[in-house]
Formats: C-alpha cells, structure tokens, sequence
C-alpha cells in the first residue's frame, strides 16, 4: 500500500502511508505494545512537539531495529572539505563577481561524502539560520556507509549522472533535471554507475516548502501534485556498516552490524521527495518589462522577516518571451540578496560565452551584476518577435546572508580570472539626444 503522489507539500499537515510488507503498518494506533512482524517503531520528529497543525511533522518508521542500536561510540571522522557556518575567513580573495568553469570528475575512486566541496557558506549552523553552497564530483556508490545530516536538509540538483539515493522511507533515482530534498536527520547512502557531478544545498534553517502565490492565484509554479515520495523498501543486510553523521558542522562516524536502511513501512509527513523540474509551470510578463526574478520561485525556506527568505530555490526553464519594446534579458542590478548560480543544461540567456553546464557564479548582495555585453548588445538590437527559449536550465540558490568564500574556491584551478572582462565592452552612448548614440 502507498501514497506515491504528494496532495500537498510535506509540512501542511498531510499524511502519507506507505508498506514494503502487507498488514507491517498498524492501523488505528502508532505505538502498539507488539508490532507486526516483530518490528520497532520509532517515531523521526522534523519540528518540535508542539508546532501549530499546519508546520507539525513527523513520520512513524516501523523497523527491523531501532535506530539507536549501535556497537560502538561515535567518534571523528574527516571531510575537510565540506564546510559549515560559521566558518573563519581564511579565503584571501577579495570581494567581486566571481564564476568558475566545472570542476572535474576525480579518476580515483570517490564516494558521494567525500565528493562533496563547499564553495561558501551563509549564516550560523548553531542558531540554525542560513546556508551552504556545494558542489559534488564522485564516481563511487556507498555500499556499507551511510549518512545523516543533523545541521540541515539537503537539496540536491543534478548535472552529470543520475543518483540512485536508498533512504530510510524508500528509494529515489534522481536523473539531471531533477531534484531531491533530503530531510534534516534521516539516514540515507548514494550509488551510482558513473561519473556524477551536481549542486547541493544545505538549509540550515526553516524546512523548504512551496511559495504563496499571492495574485498569481490557485495554479502554475510548482504544484504540489508534482512531487513524489518514496515507496516504503527495506534492506535486510546483518553485515557491520557504518554512519556518518554530521552534527554542529562536524563529523562523527559509529559501527553497526547490520544496514540502517530497514524500515518495513512508515506513516506520517516528515519525508524525502524528489521533483522534475519539467513540470514547473512558468509565468512571466505578456505585455512588456521583464519581471523580477522570484516568479521563477519553485522552493522557498522562510525567515523570521515576511518576504525575506533564508534561502529561495530559483530556476530559469525553458520558456516563451513575448514581451514588447522590452530589454528581454535580466536587468543590471544589486541586490540585498546573495546569488549562488549554477548551470544544468543548454545557456543562459543573459551569458553570451563562458558559463557552461556544471560551472557557477558567487554575485554577493549588493555587488553589480547582469548581462555581459554580448548579451547586452543581442538583446537591445533583436527583432523582438515571439521567442522560444529552449534546451536551458540554470538555478539559483539565493538567501539574505552574505555568501562566504571557502579556501577551496578562491584556490579552485577553475576560477574565470578574467570573468569581470565579459563587461569591458559596455560602453557609453549617451551624447545629450534622446535617441543616444548607437553604433
């Protein structure tokens, strides 16, 4: 029995109930004195006890064994390069506009744990506020390891490769166009068949949930019918394994005879779920000026200011531009807000040359930032006919917090030096006359 479908997004108060084993999930009670099949059941709180109904989660797990069975002490284990806020500014590279081609595969053999690098950090991971931008690079599935994330969910937006993601609730294959969000504290381990390569977030603070509409209405952006939860799977593996848990920006690991990954069926709201971005439903302006970029909102974790997220997940899909006597690209500006971007498929519009599918760019609040003069000058002579912008998908994670460098990105081999030059050629056209000096 399952509820594949989500009616609404986790954190609404909807239930969801889901058995690998006929009759495992009990009915009518969550905590029977003698589960069925001799299971445990354990109950993963993601808000506290008494959250008002509507921000309330938590799942019931009935499992092989309690997750508290473990055989040895936790002790440290060693990711140097994922990093966590608050972090001391050891990058030397001054303030600016950054961007970086991808980063490259490793040819050794590398898991997804240690795949992962952090490119900043926003925020305070101890008063749970703010964000990490990552990317991953890896080649190497986890067979015995597994990983949870007591400081934040994750979101995971893949370039190259699919992910084959076994979590306690169930099973996901994630495919580039896809996301996935991962919640605070559950365990899970990553496989693949190849070179993978992709974006992750990690929201330290409020859980993501979906954008209010607001004029736009009761329909379009992403609708909650589009994201799916995993189908209940159990592994039944009585060989040691190891977690890795990550816990105030620090990682500690502990041994366990058997797989983690043996919860038989669940119940409740507190979940993964996977979206394909495909099925984002993009409005924009069908008259004339190209609108801000937050109708392109397809997750959003609050803050404690309305209006003012701790993080929103922003993309730019494929779609028409219709606009007249319009600057069709992204406007020049500044902004309060901090955007990390990345790159999945095709181009950017407002990037003529030089941001390729798996590269990124750090605009941090307040710095200029927009169209580089290819784009620019394209843009301001076209033929502004109906548009199809197709084969295209770049993302944004933006949040109110400064996003800080890590060593490992002022360093990284693939930094553009020259990125800033993409501007040099923006030169003026004014000479006192209403029609400018073009030319």
């Amino acid at each position: 029995m399952s509820k594949n479908d989500l009616d609404y997004m986790p954190g609404f108060g909807n239930d969801f109930e889901t058995e690998a084993l006929p009759g495992a999930l009990p009915q009518g009670q969550n905590s029977p004195q003698k589960c069925a099949y001799g299971l445990y059941a354990e109950q993963l709180s993601g808000s506290p006890f008494t959250a008002p109904r509507g921000t309330n989660e938590r799942s019931w797990l009935y499992r092989i064994r309690p997750s508290v069975r473990h055989t040895k002490r936790f002790k440290p284990f060693q990711l140097p390069l994922w990093k966590t806020a608050p972090q001391k500014l050891d990058a030397e590279l001054p303030i600016g506009q950054l961007r970086w081609d991808p980063v490259p595969i490793p040819e050794e053999k590398t898991d997804f744990l240690h795949g992962v690098k952090t490119i900043t950090t926003a925020g305070d991971v101890y008063t749970q506020v703010g964000m990490a931008s990552h990317v991953y690079a890896f080649n190497a599935s986890m067979e015995d390891d597994h990983f949870f994330n007591a400081d934040a969910e994750l979101l995971l937006v893949p370039e190259v490769g699919s992910l084959h993601i076994f979590t306690e609730m169930g099973k996901f294959d994630v495919a580039p166009g896809e996301i996935v969000v991962i919640p605070r504290g559950m365990v899970f381990k990553v496989s693949v068949e190849g070179p993978s390569r992709g974006y992750m977030c990690e929201n330290y603070g409020a859980k993501f949930t979906l954008p209010d509409r607001g004029p736009i209405g009761a329909n379009c952006l992403a609708n909650p019918r589009d994201f799916k939860t995993p189908v209940a799977a159990f592994e039944q593996k009585d060989t040691p394994c190891r977690v890795i848990v990550k816990w105030c920006g620090n990682f500690y690991e502990t041994e366990i005879p058997h797989s983690p990954l043996d919860v038989v069926a669940w119940h409740g709201n507190y979940t993964p779920y996977k979206y394909d971005l495909a099925t984002y439903s993009p409005v924009g302006s069908i008259l004339f000026d190209h609108p801000d970029p937050s109708i392109f909102t397809v997750l959003t974790a609050p803050s404690g200011e309305e209006g003012t997220a701790n993080i929103d997940f922003v993309i730019f899909p494929p779609r028409w531009l219709v606009a007249e006597h319009t600057f069709r690209p992204p406007w020049y500006h500044r902004n309060i807000m901090s955007e990390f971007m990345g790159l999945i498929q095709g181009q950017y519009d407002a990037k003529e040359e030089g941001f390729v599918p798996g590269g990124m760019s750090l605009h941090n609040m307040m710095l200029p930032h927009g169209p580089d003069s290819g784009g620019f000058y394209k843009a301001s002579n076209a033929d502004l006919k109906p548009q199809k912008l197709d084969n295209t998908m770049a993302f944004m994670f933006e949040t109110r917090f400064p996003q800080l460098l890590t060593d490992y990105a002022a360093k990284l081999e693939t930094q553009q030096d020259n990125y800033i030059d993409c501007w040099e050629d923006l030169k003026s056209h004014f000479d006192g006359t209403p029609e400018g000096k073009w030319d």
